[in-house]
């Protein structure tokens, strides 16, 4: 109810004294015209939810005709985020925040802490649809109007300003990150020349970021990973970073819903006896992928948890591990860091030692041997996480009914009958129809189709190797 509501002793609802008594003739009328004006509103609230309700029977009457008649009419537009252009499906050209849940109003900012976004990898395995001039980090695969690298931004944002977040990513991908990220700033997006592998990447921002900010706190979290629990993984980070300032390389361990094959795992050892972070517990040991009856054995002693890739670390501790387990490495980055705010230096460093870094993850350069050292910590956590590496993982995340294929895009483009499981995706603007298939995975674009099986996406990658000999490079 409108208006303002005065209580006998003439003091208003939120407390305040009125400037006068009022006397109950006054209150009884100031009460009538505000009970009339709610009346109003309600009678223009029905009038329209009449007129809603006449639109949308006509809008069924005419659907109705038109399948009555024949096939229906295709949509003479492009959904947004399938537009059959180059870049094709479900590119995000521009930020598109109106509507979406934003927790970057959530102030949690830690002291000294940075964040650093690696966006590499082409996301082969969700090929035609992540290749690479559009990987899948630029891509909306959860039509949230948002690309995965800007939900990650989001995510991470009410824990440092954008001018302690930082994008490494390739020199082709730097025009589209700063699109999306128009808040992020220019001497933050860091460029690598070509793809080596995360410990070159992460590293490389570690030896930038200490010559910044000696007493850096730095926070590594891929660009391309769905989480769900924002709370919970606010929580787990600022625990992480609360361990790292007693001087470990901190995991954040997530707890697994299935024994899943295709992500390492971290087992669990003691807890570290932190109050400020009570869950901490040393990483007793990393494991890599296991088969499925090894992954049931892990899950079954409640003991491990999937190394889902992030680190929190200061940056300078980052930089004494690369120097003593990956001392190539270490030398070639600390040679581009000197010259780093020198543009032209650095363009030459680049040339003539980037192509020499070896090329391996940061769990095997550094995490592995400071855990077998007693360095390394682990956050175990209860938010939801999901790298997104195929399309059976993908049509995990989107919305069905039971037994029913995932539609990624427009549904009026797809036309299924008695079809069980899936995921269809039709980016290219015309009809997929499905007759008595299940579990399939139909990804059609403009200018490639892909059919298999969810059981078989992973192996999306095999089909990805096979372009370039065929002639068909230039979808890659």
């Amino acid at each position: 109810m409108s208006g303002l509501l005065l209580s006998p002793h003439g003091q208003s609802k939120n407390g305040e004294v009125s400037s006068s008594t009022l006397s109950v003739e006054a209150m009884f009328q100031q009460i009538m015209t505000a009970v009339h004006k709610s009346n109003t509103e309600i009678a223009e609230l029905r009038q329209e939810y009449q007129q809603l309700k006449i639109a949308n029977a006509a809008l069924e009457r005419q659907v109705r005709e038109q399948v009555q008649s024949g096939a229906p009419a295709l949509p003479s537009h492009s959904p947004p985020l399938f537009a059959p252009t180059s870049p094709p499906a479900m590119w995000v050209p521009s930020p598109q925040p109106n509507g979406e849940k934003d927790i970057s109003n959530i102030n949690r900012e830690l002291d000294g802490f940075w964040v650093v976004v690696p966006a590499g990898g082409v996301g082969s395995r969700l090929w035609p649809l992540s290749r690479e001039g559009h990987p899948k980090f630029l891509l909306d695969l959860t039509q949230s109007g948002r690309s995965l690298i800007q939900a990650t931004w989001d995510r991470l944002l009410p824990l440092c300003s954008p001018s302690r977040l930082m994008i490494v990513t390739g020199q082709v991908h730097a025009a589209g990150v700063q699109s999306q990220l128009p808040e992020l700033q220019y001497h933050n997006l860091l460029r690598e020349p070509s793809p080596k592998d995360s410990a070159a990447a992460i590293g490389l921002s570690a030896v930038v970021l200490a010559r910044r900010d000696p007493a850096a706190i730095m926070g590594s979290f891929a660009a391309d990973h769905m989480i769900s629990g924002d709370e919970a993984f606010l929580t787990a980070v600022t625990e992480a970073v609360a361990t790292a300032r007693h001087d470990y390389l901190v995991t954040i361990g997530i707890a697994p819903s299935h024994p899943a094959t295709g992500f390492g795992y971290i087992r669990l050892g003691e807890f570290l006896g932190l109050k400020e972070a009570p869950n901490a517990r040393r990483v007793s040991q990393f494991k890599e992928k296991p088969d499925a009856r090894t992954a049931s054995q892990y899950l079954s002693t409640g003991n491990y948890r999937w190394n889902g890739g992030m680190f929190v670390v200061k940056a300078q501790l980052l930089v004494d591990l690369l120097r003593e387990h990956a001392p190539e490495l270490h030398a070639g980055l600390e040679k581009i860091a000197d010259v780093w705010e020198d543009e032209k230096k650095r363009d030459v460093a680049f040339a003539d030692i980037w192509p020499t870094l070896p090329k391996i993850a940061i769990d095997n350069a550094v995490a592995e041997p400071a855990a077998v050292a007693g360095k390394v910590a682990v956050v175990p956590a209860t938010f939801g996480w999901d790298d997104v590496g195929d399309f059976g993982s993908l049509s995990d995340l989107l919305p069905a009914e039971r037994n029913q294929a995932r539609i990624l895009g427009n549904p009026s483009l797809v036309l299924l009958e008695q079809v069980a499981g899936g995921i269809v995706v039709p980016a290219a603007n015309r009809l997929v129809a499905c007759l008595g298939v299940d579990d399939l995975v139909i990804v059609d674009t403009p200018d490639a189709l892909l059919v298999t099986t969810r059981a078989r996406s992973q192996e999306v990658k095999r089909i990805v190797k096979l372009l370039g000999g065929a002639g068909y490079k230039g979808l890659l």
